[in-house]
Order: C-alpha cells, then structure tokens, then sequence
C-alpha cells in the first residue's frame, strides 16, 4: 500500500511535528503540505523564519521531519484529482460531519470499513487485469484545519471520510481526531486486514 498524507491549512508547527512523527512510525513515505500549513526546511521563507519554523516543527517530529518525503503542492484541487487519475483513493479524516461517504471509526465498525477498503482494491485488481498491471492499493489521507476541518472543495473531491467518534463532552476536544488519533488511521494493519 501507498499511503501520502496531506496536511492542507494546519495552523500549529506543534501539530505539525507530531503529525510527521506518527507518520513516519508507520510508515508512510510522502507527506504532501498545502494551504498555510507551516513546512519543513521551507526554502521560500526567509532564514530567520525558516530556523524558528523549523526548530517548532522539530521539537515535536523528533527527527522523522530528516525521515520522509516532503512535498508541497501549491494547488491541492489540482494535485488531488491528478492523484486521482493515478488511482488513489482520496480519504478525508473528519468530525460531525453529515454524508453517506463517511466511515466510523469504532470498535464495532472495523470489519466494515475493511470492507470498503477491499472493494476499492478489488476494483483497482478488476482495472488493473485489464491492463496486466499489478494492483496496490494507493491512499491519500487527508487532514484538514485543526477546528473547521477540510474546506467544503477539498471535501467535494473525497472518496470517503472517516472520523473516530469523540466521547467528551466539549467541542475541542473533537480536534482530537487530527492530532492523537491520527495515528489510527494511518495503521497500515488496521486498514488492510
């Protein structure tokens, strides 16, 4: 499985960090920055700004940030549906969020987004025995702003959403499902087996 995750308008350099640690613990290769999320090694920025930026994000990547692939894509409407015509499925992650393409992430859930997994791929294998290619499964996970989520064009290009349902009482605490329980949903085992 390919995996890129996509960090579109994530405001804290903190978050950030902590997202490239998660991300590199389990594998995935390629992050993929857009919007005004804060990059590593940004080399547009000057160098005053690009040394703070940098010592932010590294407090909380722990050195994962040296690790992977980062991309930016200064349209990410345009690299999503290129990534699209290449086979990747597009996944958004999202909270309290009211459409029939959205998949929970519960403990009594698990087998049934597993199953939308295995019908996407089985239909990349049905494409791909036409064209004596061999299939893999190709992912983008997409992460959103930390409170409004991903802007309504981003979510219009989604294949699927899924959210981990919150149990507290307070509203932020829903931010939860970018920040810790990232992690979840880049389990390469959890979304496969």
């Amino acid at each position: 499985m390919n995996l890129i995750l996509s960090l579109h308008n994530i405001r804290s350099t903190y978050n950030v960090g902590s997202i490239l640690r998660t991300a590199e613990g389990f594998g995935v290769k390629s992050v993929m920055f857009s919007g005004y999320t804060p990059r590593y090694d940004d080399k547009a920025l000057l160098p005053h700004l690009r040394e703070k930026l940098n010592h932010e994000i590294e407090k909380t990547a722990l050195g994962a940030e040296k690790l992977l692939t980062l991309e930016t894509s200064d349209d990410i409407l345009t690299t999503l549906d290129d990534l699209k015509s290449r086979g990747y499925l597009l996944l958004g992650l999202e909270n309290n969020l009211d459409d029939p393409r959205l998949l929970l992430l519960r403990h009594d859930n698990f087998s049934g987004i597993r199953s939308a997994l295995h019908l996407f791929q089985k239909t990349l294998q049905n494409q791909s025995a036409a064209s004596q290619s061999s299939p893999e499964l190709n992912i983008v996970l997409c992460l959103g702003e930390e409170v409004s989520g991903l802007s309504s064009d981003l979510r219009a290009k989604m294949d699927f959403f899924l959210e981990i349902p919150m149990q507290g009482k307070k509203r932020i605490v829903q931010c939860l499902n970018r920040d810790r329980n990232r992690s979840f949903c880049i389990d390469r085992d959890f979304m496969l087996n």
